[in-house]
């Protein structure tokens, strides 16, 4: 493992973030992974269940600038990015940085901004740059953009392009909580809201520190071949019209190394690819109109996918059992 402990800075930011949103920990460790691959994250759910609460504890949790945006159908681009304001003092032009600028930017309901809005976050989250009046910005590293959508408001909204869809490291939902969760919820709600005590718990040069580190995390070979296959069925599989891209590959092999390195191993295993498949693939996969006329979706696609593909077995795993039974 590399000098820096990951799972460590991992388990203190998802510790502080269950300050606040309880019983969640396998979508926060998912969430953190994305975070230590440079990704970002999509949080689809209905409304009511902290995805807005979740994205403010993780950017609370690390020492790093936050802003949000709220989407709105009259939302301008220049609103996202910022815009050059004559200074009557200078007799010169000034650049006022948008939102975008932030370390940490939430885009509250996504899908509420127009087309043109939403492309301006295009070039951000894709190269973690700005362009504006001829003028390129470079962002502040680590950049990440939590985005959050209602999958059944159709009222006044515009879907997500598939190029949009493909900028973001995972997609996720939170679901309800169980009635034991609730009941905790309450009771930490009687007096106040926790996250107004949420203090930072690493600082950003931790987790580009991570985000460097988790490159390292070994992938043996039929690891790769195993992550190859998954993807590459996807584009000849029977419901599928278009499948995952090279860009889905490089996601899935990148989260793969970091879901080990937030579970405190130096390499990857089969587990950590299928844990991975489902926030990685399954808001690429466009579907044949027929299969989801079929009422077929995405995540059985995947599920298929996983389930169809030969699980390799590494040396490293070999190596790790004949220890184990030696002893």
């Amino acid at each position: 493992m590399s000098q820096i402990d990951i799972a460590a800075i991992a388990g203190r930011i998802i510790g502080n973030i269950e300050k606040v949103v309880i019983g969640k920990r396998p979508q926060l460790a998912l969430a953190v992974s994305a975070y230590f691959c440079e990704g970002h994250i999509l949080l689809e759910d209905v409304p009511g269940v902290a995805k807005t609460m979740f994205a403010r504890a993780l950017a609370r949790s690390v020492g790093c600038t936050f802003k949000r945006l709220q989407c709105t159908p009259d939302l301008l681009p220049s609103d996202v990015t910022g815009v050059s304001i004559f200074n009557q003092k200078t007799a010169e032009f000034e650049f006022r940085p948008g939102p975008v600028f932030a370390q940490t930017l939430l885009a509250d309901e996504i899908n509420r901004a127009t087309p043109r809005t939403q492309a301006a976050l295009l070039e951000a989250m894709g190269e973690r740059r700005v362009s504006v009046d001829g003028q390129t910005y470079v962002l502040k590293p680590p950049f990440l953009v939590l985005a959050t959508q209602n999958p059944i408001d159709q009222e006044g909204t515009f879907p997500l392009p598939e190029a949009q869809l493909d900028r973001f490291l995972i997609r996720l939902s939170l679901g309800y909580p169980t009635m034991e969760e609730e009941s905790k919820m309450l009771r930490r709600l009687q007096h106040g809201h926790p996250i107004d005590d949420l203090k930072p718990v690493v600082s950003g040069d931790d987790v580009i520190a991570c985000q460097e580190a988790v490159r390292a995390i070994h992938v043996d070979e039929k690891v790769k071949q195993y992550i190859l296959e998954v993807v590459h069925s996807s584009r000849e599989h029977e419901d599928v019209m278009l499948g995952g891209s090279p860009r889905a590959t490089i996601a899935l092999f990148r989260t793969s190394q970091a879901m080990a390195a937030v579970n405190g191993r130096d390499f990857v295993l089969p587990d950590d690819v299928k844990k991975m498949a489902q926030p990685v693939l399954a808001h690429r996969l466009i579907l044949k109109p027929e299969s989801r006329l079929r009422k077929r979706t995405p995540s059985a696609v995947v599920k298929d996918l996983v389930d169809d593909a030969k699980v390799p077995i590494t040396d490293k795993q070999k190596a790790v059992a004949e220890d184990y039974f030696d002893r």
